[in-house]
């Protein structure tokens, strides 16, 4: 489960890279019920989706040559520079960075060595996203990957993850917790690409968001332009989930998760 604990290798940070920043602002408003606040006239147009006071994702316009509209998974580092240097060691690449963000941390993007993009955050003043897990907030994240073994390596030894195999079905799905989290502290899955992704862009990190009613957040998101990836379906002891694209193209997923057992 995901928590605000940050701690080395969990996700600290999300935010969306889009094509026209006013009409994602739009569709995540409506589609949640957040709010949105600009980061101040110096940021080049980023800014925070909020729930009540407290941000839950970001968002910015896209700024990397060739990119597309897609969610980044920010994992925390304690040192940008150091897993940088990691990351081009084990065969990934560094897209951007590191650099510092005003006071609030540092970052660097990279390529994961199966074509997938993700992020780190170096906490300053901010340490990561304020709410996780609950209702509206972000609670999972899944590498969907051209090799799952490659990928599972080159994510171990970047951030020490412990993985563990779980048969789902006709696949199996690989279980992420960071190394000092303990045995409930999963934050994410590993699994292999289906065929219509292999053709559509390779792999990719894919966000979980908590909601209360899936079903119903379908349909608004049909209504504000956006389109179903995956039909809602029923994954037992997991909850009720299903895959979206906004109106760009960005993907996400949203899920009821099933209660925790006291």
């Amino acid at each position: 489960m995901l928590t605000t604990n940050y701690i080395p290798g969990v996700p600290n940070w999300l935010d969306l890279g889009s094509p026209d920043t006013k009409a994602s602002e739009a569709f995540y408003t409506g589609l949640f019920g957040w709010s949105f606040a600009s980061a101040g006239p110096n940021a080049g147009g980023y800014g925070f989706f909020r729930q009540g006071e407290q941000t839950v994702a970001a968002l910015g316009p896209l700024t990397e040559e060739g990119a597309h509209p897609a969610w980044t998974v920010y994992f925390h580092t304690e040192d940008a520079d150091q897993t940088s240097k990691l990351v081009q060691q084990a065969g990934g690449a560094v897209r951007f960075g590191p650099f510092d963000v005003f006071t609030n941390g540092r970052m660097a993007g990279y390529t994961d060595p199966t074509g997938a993009q993700f992020a780190v955050w170096q906490p300053g003043e901010t340490s990561g996203l304020d709410d996780v897990t609950s209702v509206g907030t972000l609670c999972w994240t899944e590498l969907h990957t051209s090799d799952p073994a490659a990928a599972k390596q080159f994510y171990a030894g970047l951030f020490n993850w412990q993985t563990q195999d779980v048969p789902f079905g006709d696949f199996t799905y690989t279980v992420v917790t960071p190394t000092d989290g303990g045995t409930d502290a999963s934050q994410g899955g590993i699994v292999g690409l289906l065929p219509e992704d292999k053709s559509a862009g390779g792999s990719y990190w894919l966000p979980y968001f908590e909601v209360e009613d899936p079903d119903a957040v379908i349909t608004r998101a049909q209504e504000l332009g956006g389109a179903v990836r995956a039909p809602a379906v029923d994954a037992p002891g997991v909850g009720r989930l299903a895959q979206l694209a906004d109106p760009h193209g960005a993907v996400f997923s949203i899920i009821k998760s099933v209660p925790d057992e006291a």
